[in-house]
């Protein structure tokens, strides 16, 4: 947070250089005022709490809907293996399957940056909606595939149009909220994945009774069926998907200056009319801690992915028939939400980041020991992929909260989540390869692979801590004033000295 003389500054709601609220029109003479706990006047006709539930319903929805089907598009690989995709397709038990998932993060992990600046030219609203259009139709078009390379191609073009769901959506979820309230509001959206596998196991159980209908085999139905839903829904998004607080229609005057002040009080201005460019990216990638931001969460994907994609083909180990496998995949998913919620509240209750993404890593860490060491108890093993899932799926969303909501700026918050989400998702090419037809039934390799890279997400998030509280200590006991124009510390963002980080 700011310091107490910054924080002072939006007292007056007259002042901030017009970013509080006026008494002028805002409010009438004899209206009585009310004061966050940051200090910044409220609109006389609602309150913070009821003004927050407001935008939590017009927001927290579609953008969890929207990457719901994004990684249910995503993942959906996984479900189809167990409806003869690899016969189809002529890919036998070699790592063609494997290749098939790679592709996708080659455009996905380098168009992060461009798409998050698109992101900020066309509006959310225009540029999330086309995109989901977009890997809606190429889900659908993977459906009707003929061979290998027709579904190489179509899992090119997914990572294409994927690209800016993730970032894109934390991005617009900080330009909303403080931070000692994101957390909740992070990991409701970043749990959608965890829906998302479980919906994607329920609804493959069921589209895999459809096999043979019309002559295609289940795997085809999943494709078509999820891709055609995700198409119609991101088309009726173009007219209602939300975009930046400056934007909001549906919010009144008052109402979006006072979201502005109360960020602002928070992390300092935005400058949500900045314009992005080139030179920004390389200004902002100096900063030694958006690096490790990058590594917390890219140690942190390899199991994510390999949890994902290659659960379904764990679990067969157990000797399930297709549609039992489907189901025990549900389970898992559905306790890591509730998990996830858990530790966000706690979390945001708490005003702390830190232990609570080292304590769901342990868990993680516990979960593939389970599994490197007992391949005689079904029971035990089948407990082991929950407290993987729920580790590694409550981790994460705290991980990126942490790291974007400790960036100050459009600009910088901007580049900093691309290049955290893009450079994470390095790992989704390893996590493809880590677990293969030839290491089954025991995947020893798969496991040591996922165990390393957590080590590196928890000693990443170490260094982090120990440099945001550094940088805190000494700015309490540097020169408060230093005299900087609005300009400069606009541009400054986190780096203001004002600025004070969360742990």
């Amino acid at each position: 947070m700011f310091s107490k003389k910054s924080s002072e500054k939006h007292a007056d709601p007259v002042a901030g250089n017009g970013a509080g609220l006026s008494d002028e029109g805002a409010y009438a003479q004899d209206s009585p005022v009310r004061y966050d706990e940051l200090h910044v006047a409220c609109p006389p006709h609602t309150t913070e709490r009821r003004l927050m539930a407001k935008i939590d319903l017009r927001v927290i929805p579609f953008i969890s809907l929207l990457y719901l089907l994004a990684f249910l598009d995503r993942i959906n690989m996984a479900n189809a293996r167990s409806f003869k995709l690899q016969a189809d397709l002529d890919m036998g038990d070699t790592t063609k399957f494997n290749t098939a998932l790679t592709i996708f993060f080659v455009p996905y992990v380098l168009f992060e940056i461009p798409s998050n600046i698109l992101l900020k030219r066309f509006s959310p609203r225009v540029w999330l909606s086309l995109c989901g259009m977009g890997f809606g139709l190429v889900t659908l078009c993977q459906g009707l595939v003929q061979n290998y390379a027709g579904l190489l191609a179509t899992r090119f073009f997914l990572g294409v149009f994927e690209c800016g769901m993730f970032p894109g959506c934390f991005y617009l979820l900080s330009m909303w909220y403080k931070r000692s309230e994101a957390q909740r509001r992070y990991s409701f959206f970043f749990s959608s994945t965890s829906l998302a596998g479980a919906f994607g196991g329920l609804l493959a159980s069921g589209i895999g009774k459809m096999q043979g209908l019309r002559g295609y085999n289940g795997w085809r139905w999943i494709f078509i069926i999820e891709g055609a839903i995700t198409f119609l829904v991101c088309f009726a998004f173009l007219f209602v998907f939300p975009s930046f607080p400056e934007q909001a229609g549906w919010l009144t005057e008052d109402e979006r200056a006072y979201v502005r002040a109360r960020l602002e009080a928070d992390v300092g201005r935005n400058a949500a009319e900045r314009k992005l460019g080139f030179r920004d990216v390389l200004t902002v990638m100096r900063d030694y801690k958006i690096l490790l931001g990058g590594f917390m969460y890219f140690g942190l994907i390899v199991p994510a992915y390999g949890y994902a994609f290659f659960s379904p083909a764990i679990l067969s180990t157990y000797n399930y028939d297709p549609i039992q496998t489907q189901l025990h995949s549900v389970p898992p998913w559905a306790v890591a939400f509730g998990f996830a919620m858990v530790v966000a509240t706690l979390s945001d209750v708490t005003k702390h980041r830190f232990l609570f993404t080292v304590g769901p890593i342990c868990l993680s860490l516990a979960g593939f020991g389970i599994l490197m060491n007992v391949h005689d108890r079904t029971d035990v093993e089948y407990a082991a992929l929950f407290l993987i899932c729920m580790g590694t799926y409550s981790a994460m969303p705290v991980i990126v909260c942490w790291f974007n909501m400790n960036l100050g700026g459009h600009h910088r918050r901007a580049i900093g989540v691309a290049w955290q989400i893009g450079f994470g998702n390095i790992g989704g090419i390893i996590a493809t390869y880590a677990f293969l037809p030839t290491d089954a039934p025991f995947y020893r390799k798969g496991y040591s692979i996922c165990i390393g890279f957590v080590c590196l997400s928890a000693f990443s998030c170490v260094l982090y801590f120990l440099a945001i509280t550094w940088e805190n200590r000494r700015r309490d006991k540097a020169v408060h004033d230093v005299g900087l124009t609005d300009y400069e510390k606009t541009e400054l963002g986190d780096l203001n000295p004002d600025f004070r980080y969360m742990i």
